[in-house]
């Protein structure tokens, strides 16, 4: 999977919209908050409520899942595009990134689905 074809797939989410909060970094937004962080060869992601439960991806897929920047304390991680995670994995993982972004949104500002 490349970069534009997970940017697609992220952009027919219910609500879903790019934007570019600093110069060069795109993301895939729900609301005012965004569930993917999109990168030339990387897609950052929420993949569990905490540390703990985003780790067992990380063991997974060593080299390939990393906790992310700054974040990866609150369950982020960073997925390599083309390496060990399949595509369809990424996909799932997408979609858990938005369910779960969603779900923390205000009832008046989840999209219909």
């Amino acid at each position: 999977m490349n970069g534009d074809g997970l940017l697609a797939y992220c952009l027919a989410k219910p609500g879903a919209r790019e934007d570019e909060p600093w110069e060069g970094d795109v993301v895939a937004k729900v609301g005012d908050k965004i569930f993917a962080f999109l990168g030339a060869e990387s897609v950052g992601l929420k993949c569990g409520a905490n540390r703990a439960e985003a780790d067992e991806l990380v063991l997974m897929y060593p080299g390939d899942v990393t906790a992310s920047a700054y974040i990866g304390r609150y369950g982020w991680n960073s997925v390599r595009l083309g390496g060990a995670v399949p595509e369809a994995e990424i996909r799932a993982l997408v979609d858990q990134s938005y369910d779960a972004v969603v779900a923390k949104l205000p009832k008046s500002k989840r999209p219909v689905r």
